[in-house]
């Protein structure tokens, strides 16, 4: 069969990529040459007949509607530069992957009727660009600079290839490194620059000194593993280097250095008596808090275990309803289960760094792994970054670095794509912006995972127990990764670290996370591990002292791999698990139900020795004690230097861009210009456009949605989450996560900066609803290299701050990521001490940070510094348990942190969600001036508090004895007008909002700024009569008849929990069902499963998620062709026209519905031009929100339940990257006519609406959602089963409720949109 190659470009009015492409070449290169672009995904096609390859052509690889195919050679017109660019071989490359998957899935659909190949398809895809205009050979170089990162692509040509089959040579044996043990110092240093090893020359001189003890030679392997397993990534050698002193430099803060010091070496007597294995060091100073409260009676929900995956508690979950669905009450002693609460926090910046899309999704797919490999749903996640300034031009780029607005973007898409495929919400964005940053980005994410303690087994591995690995295939992306982010990163880093970047695989680790949800499956694993920093190495040489691994049976994605790289490659999505010789069988045969690969590859010996085989020989066999000693011991000493003086400090002082302001006329400030100057600043200005990249709705369990009020415009202290129990039980037990830091304060003074970020972390748990004094907390540090004793004292100080900090609140971190390589040249990251809170509470209290109502107090609650800076944290306990105890009583509207820019970020903030304006009356000295002279004034308004809380409440707070004396003020009143006054000032909030957007909205645009869509004709503005005559007739049915719910899952699925939730909420009898792919008989065993489930369902309900990764370039491709495959289209089409059942398909269900003529014609058809279909999104990015949506129409019979047809307007969570409905007018007419436009976008009014955000996707004619012409199946964009609960109706008072509010009073809108009530009461 022959080479097949296929060119797609996108049709006008589809060109999104292309526009990009050129608007960054004009406008952030600079280059006004270029008059046009044109872009193009081309596919090299291998194993396929040309009747699959041409059907491929129009079913994968493009959609008639809005590509043109171009076979086998692209005509490249006079005067036009071509730039084509493929992936660097070995590298994951998700298209291609998808690519192949949807192949094998056509030649089964087509093998009936043609020829169609026997050898496994294979695809390689390149991306091409042509430039018109005029373009020098310089600019095409800089243009080729900025389109291709050398860490993971190379430029290529137009040559086809022979055969995509990777050639690769049969490796070499694993030789010894004959004559090691006789190098001398000098030739023994020469050998490790040589090998570019990230152990220093003590490490390799131990190293040498244990293999000259034991009589050989190690073998390069060795070296390798070594060198991996005791990086300072795997083993924490900077924090574990003895610090033999600790010194102080003298400065207005020493005394309150020094006490510090006193009180840790308090801490270590009470702890350590008698004993010398304790020595010094940053590691027991980040540990030493948790040991003393735990000691003295604190922290006794910590859960102690050898298997250390994730920070662990024990919770109670209170549970609302029993494990038939009925609802309980709260003293049933079926209410209460014991869990496990998990959380994590891991940080990808030196990945990141010099590939931004892959660093970053692997930062989360990483910290999704620890606590997963400890059995855990992980179910929240926060991303917290830290850049330079991205609207800097590119002139300003450092030489060997990355331009910012480049890593800023790529590293949002590359997190967000992985955190959303794998279907894990994403409660709260922020990057925190600072100069210092350009040394090394910083890429942080954390998680929140929770499972039932009786799921989790914590057993000691025994002699014969056996080891599986799961997941994915090793390659060589990722090796070196942990020595990688362990070295200097230097201006060669970005061309020559390609193999130290690993790329995600979302859709993989889907799977194992569905297979670590189940609890039989759970039970059997007395241990595990995830693949991370060392692959083999570390993942199963961690798991116990003595091990046998066998190489040859680790899976590999290509041949030609040897022992070392399959020892230490940090591939991806891969887990080792310790199971009992007797449950594998049971074990594999789990995974295999999970379409997941499961392999034996070691056993547990009791020789106390990690030894690996290859080939049949040993290349590894290294004692577990010379292992586990991490390398040579290493000392330092520690200065820790005074930083300037209180006046010269952040924390007393508004942002520079203010305080020029302020600064201009101190006797009469321009008060107007400064309050908008802080909302523009980088510190404060809106992220909308970042955060909305991140589905912030998915697991149907948010509490709160990352941007909260009815305009979706105050950003939320921190995240809230109910805790994921299995449904048909429901919960009010709510997680809560929030973070700490300010680069400018901990550049200042590390200590200060580690005390004020947990102070903030607590403060905002306390905004959220939660107790302060009941949080557990983790930190990540970040610094730039430690090589002399001022760079030591950096760290030690910022631990020393945070000793105390912790010791004063009674609680304690009891986890955290350390990352010490924050250097590039001379350049190094502020000091970084980044604190998060973790809390759980009832979800009745959680509350939200936007205003409310007009004519309330607003009051400003505050903490006291010393003169010395220091926060009071006595006082802010005092006021946090009467803050506590208000809002348990309901008497708080909202409270709202203070941060970096002071009280008016914060009221603004709280104003922009529900448009509630603010009159201020009182401007309150700062809290941090306890040191100056000075009286309040304008500038006290924008002085950094942090730990003071701004409180809105019809309470008269400033009367009660339960605060502290003198830390409440009154300082004004909630007003109907949106607007902020101060003094004979007036601020609109419209104008706060406009400078409040325009900061960043170049990098991370809100809206897409095409061309706005003509007006709306009559028939897309009107209501079908038959939703009129529905809301006369309609009456409730009493659900007795439990109609049966096919739910398949595809590869890239991740809503089939939230719709099985739904219905099961609504009484049906639900049936998930996974799809296995990885074998062509698995394949047609699944195909002829698929079509006997569908036949005996009266539902058939496809969830949303991303299809196949969305891939090649477009959704739904991968369910759509399982669609059309013959047996599934006549199980479809009996179950539709002879059985009279229904259809439903919600996001990337919807997609595939309308790709294959389900929608609207209710009949499985070959696409063509002009059929409508779902496209990308006008803005180019996925979108994360919550629409408005009207009824159109009820002919359907998912229109017929009471929450569907009221005429409020309902309140639907959207996440999509495509979501654009494209639409010829004329259907269009015909469509509204008929009554098949279910639902369309409006805006507050509930007028339909074609502007952004109001319409977020840019859908024609307002359309979200269709049905075919009898109405029996539904497709719609909207995540109506992301708001459903037991509530009247099926509504849910506890979710998204910083924008629904409370739902069923508001007499406008509802978050109760119950389709799937009307979809069960079809059947009864």
């Amino acid at each position: 069969m022959r080479m097949f190659r296929i060119y797609v470009e996108r049709k006008a009015g589809f060109q999104n990529e292309a526009a990009r492409i050129y608007s960054e070449i004009t406008g952030f290169l600079g280059i006004s040459g270029v008059t046009g672009v044109r872009y193009f995904n081309r596919y090299d096609i291998e194993n396929v007949t040309d009747a699959v390859a041409r059907a491929a052509a129009t079913r994968i690889f493009s959609e008639p509607q809005g590509d043109i195919v171009t076979y086998d050679a692209l005509s490249v017109p006079s005067g036009t530069t071509e730039i084509i660019w493929e992936y660097l071989p070995g590298q994951y490359d998700q298209r291609a992957d998808s690519a192949e998957q949807c192949l094998s899935l056509l030649r089964e659909s087509m093998s009936k009727e043609v020829k169609v190949g026997s050898e496994p398809p294979r695809v390689k895809c390149a991306k091409i660009v042509l430039l018109e205009g005029t373009v020098s050979a310089d600019e095409v170089k800089k243009i080729e600079s900025y389109l291709i990162n050398p860490v993971d692509s190379r430029l290529t040509d137009d040559k086809k290839p022979e055969t995509l089959q990777m050639k690769s040579e049969v490796p070499a044996d694993i030789p010894s490194v004959e004559g090691f043990n006789a190098l001398d110092d000098a030739a023994l240093e020469t050998y490790r620059e040589k090998l570019g090893l990230a152990m220093d020359f003590a490490d390799i001189k131990f190293l040498q000194d244990y293999f000259k003890s034991i009589n050989r030679d190690p073998t390069f392997t060795e070296i390798r593993v070594l060198d991996t397993y005791w990086s300072d990534h795997c083993r924490h050698t900077t924090f574990n280097t003895i610090l033999n002193d600790v010194k102080i430099d003298d400065g207005p803060y020493a005394e309150l250095f020094r006490k510090s010091l006193d009180g840790y070496n308090v801490m270590r007597t009470d702890l350590y008596a008698g004993r010398k294995d304790k020595p010094v060091t940053l590691m027991d100073m980040a540990c030493i808090g948790a040991k003393y409260l735990r000691k003295h009676g604190k922290l006794d929900d910590l859960e102690v275990s050898a298997e250390i995956n994730a920070c662990s508690v024990y919770i109670d979950v209170h549970y609302t309803t029993d494990a038939a669905g009925n609802k309980i009450s709260a003293d049933s002693p079926d209410a209460t289960e014991r869990w496990l609460l998990q959380f994590k926090n891991e940080t990808h910046n030196h990945p990141t760094e010099i590939e931004p899309f892959g660093g970053a999704a692997t930062c989360i797919g990483g910290a999704i792994r620890d606590p997963l490999s400890g059995r855990s749903w992980v179910y929240q996640a926060m991303r917290v970054t830290g850049a330079a300034d991205p609207t800097v031009p590119l002139s300003e780029t450092l030489s060997g670095k990355l331009p910012q607005m480049k890593l800023t973007r790529e590293a949002a898409q590359g997190f967000s794509s992985y955190g959303n495929q794998i279907g894990l919400t994403t409660g709260q964005v922020t990057e925190i912006y600072h100069p210092g940053f350009v040394a090394k980005r910083m890429e942080l994410g954390a998680v929140i995972a929770a499972a039932p303690c009786d799921q989790v087994m914590r057993e000691e591995p025994e002699t014969g127990d056996i080891v599986i690995l799961l997941g994915g295939g090793t390659g060589r992306d990722g090796i070196g990764g942990a020595t990688g982010s362990s070295k200097v990163h230097d201006v060669k880093s970005v061309t020559t670290a390609a193999a130290e970047v690993q790329k995600g695989n979302a859709v993989e680790e889907r799977k194992i996370q569905r297979l670590f949800r189940n609890k039989d499956v759970c039970r059997m694993i007395r241990r595990s591990n995830d693949f991370g920093a060392g692959g083999v190495s570390v993942a199963v040489g961690e798991l116990a002292p003595g091990l046998d691994i066998n190489l040859d049976a680790v899976p590999k994605k290509y041949e030609g791999l040897d022992g070392t790289e399959l020892a230490i490659s940090e591939s991806q999505e891969r887990m080792a698990v310790v199971v009992r010789k007797s449950d594998v069988e049971k074990f594999i045969a789990a995974a295999d139900a999970e379409n997941l690969n499961a392999v034996v590859v070691a056993t547990v010996t009791d020789t106390n020795r990690l030894v690996m085989k290859w080939r049949g020989k040993t290349i590894v066999d290294i004692d577990r004690s010379f292992l586990d000693a991490a390398g040579a011991k290493h000392e330092a000493v520690a200065r820790i230097e005074s930083p300037a003086a209180q006046k010269e400090s952040p924390l007393v002082k508004p942002l520079e861009s203010v305080e020029k302001i302020l600064n201009e006329n101190e006797s009469e400030p321009d008060m107007k210009k400064a309050w908008l100057a802080d909302m523009e600043d980088l510190v404060c200005c809106s992220q909308r456009g970042l955060g909305e990249r991140f589905d912030g709705s998915i697991g149907a369990s948010s509490v709160l949605m990352p941007y909260g009020g009815k305009y979706q415009g105050t950003p939320e202290a921190g995240m809230a989450a109910k805790i994921p129990v299995v449904s048909p039980r429901e919960t009010s037990t709510v997680s809560l996560m929030s973070f700490g830091y300010d680069p400018r304060v901990a550049q200042w003074s590390a200590w200060h900066g580690a005390q004020v970020a947990v102070l903030s972390s607590l403060a905002k748990i306390l905004c959220l609803g939660g107790n302060p004094e009941e949080c557990r907390l983790t930190f990540q540090e970040f610094f730039g290299r430690a090589v002399d004793e001022k760079t030591w004292g950096y760290p030690a100080a910022a631990l020393l701050g945070s000793i105390d900090a912790q010791k004063s609140m009674g609680t304690g971190s009891i986890g955290g990521k350390d990352s010490m390589s924050g250097t590039f040249e001379k350049l190094n990251v502020p000091h970084t001490l980044v604190s998060f809170a973790v809390d759980t509470e009832n979800v009745s209290n959680v509350t939200s940070g936007s205003f409310k109502k007009a004519g309330d107090s607003v009051y400003l609650v505050s903490v006291p510094y010393s003169a010395e800076l220091a926060p009071d944290f006595e006082t802010f306990k005092k006021n946090a348990r009467a803050l506590y105890a208000l809002n348990c009583a309901k008497k708080i509207s909202a409270m709202y942190p203070v941060g970096a820019g002071g009280i008016a970020e914060a009221v603004s903030k709280m104003a922009m969600g529900n448009r509630i304006g603010i009159s201020l009356d009182t401007i309150p000295l700062s809290a941090t001036a306890a040191g100056l002279e000075k009286d309040a004034d304008a500038s006290d308004l924008f002085t950094p508090l942090y730990g003071s809380i701004i409180v809105e409440t019809s309470e008269d707070l400033e009367a009660s004895s339960d605060f502290a004396c003198g830390t409440v003020t009154k300082i004004g009143d909630t007003q109907a007008e949106p607007s902020v006054t101060i003094e004979d000032e007036e601020i609109q909030l419209c104008e706060i909002e406009q400078v409040w957007e325009s900061k960043l909205a170049k990098v991370f645009p809100p809206v897409s700024g095409a061309a706005l869509q003509k007006a709306l004709p009559d028939f897309a503005l009107a209501e079908h009569e038959s939703l009129a005559a529905a809301r006369k007739s309609f009456s409730v049915k009493n659900n007795s008849v439990k109609p049966r719910v096919i739910i398949p899952v595809f590869p890239g699925t991740n809503c089939e929990y939230d719709m099985a939730r739904a219905f099961n909420l609504n009484g049906a009898e639900t049936n998930i069902m996974v799809f296995r792919n990885r074998t062509p008989d698995e394949l047609a065993e699944s195909l002829e499963e698929f079509k006997k489930q569908i036949s005996k369902s009266q539902i058939l309900a496809f969830a949303g998620g991303f299809s196949s990764g969305d891939e090649p370039d477009g959704s739904g491709k991968y369910i759509a062709n399982v669609i059309r495959e013959h047996r599934i289209a006549d199980a479809i089409m009996d179950l539709l026209k002879k059985r009279d059942g229904l259809v439903l398909g919600i996001c990337n269900g919807f997609q595939a519905l309308i790709k294959t003529g389900l929608v609207p014609y209710g009949e499985i058809r070959e696409p063509s031009e002009d059929m409508p279909t779902l496209t990308f999104n006008r803005i180019n990015r996925h979108i994360s929100r919550i629409v408005r949506t009207r009824m159109v129409s009820a002919t359907s019979p998912w229109a017929l339940s009471k929450s569907v047809l009221e005429s409020r307007i309902h309140l639907v969570p959207v996440s999509h990257g495509e979501g654009r409905i494209v639409i010829d007018e004329d259907l269009a007419r015909k469509l509204f006519a008929s009554g098949q436009v279910f639902t369309q976008y409006v805006d507050e009014n509930g007028i339909p609406s074609v502007t952004e955000p109001d319409n977020p996707n840019g859908s024609l004619f307002a359309i979200e959602g269709l049905t075919s012409p009898d109405g029996r199946v539904l497709g719609k964009m909207g995540h109506s089963e992301r708001t459903m609960g037991n509530d009247a109706d099926g509504s849910s008072s506890d979710l998204i409720k910083n924008i629904a509010g409370a739902s069923a009073g508001n007499a406008n809108e509802s978050s109760c949109q119950n389709i799937f009530y009307a979809g069960v009461s079809y059947f009864n």
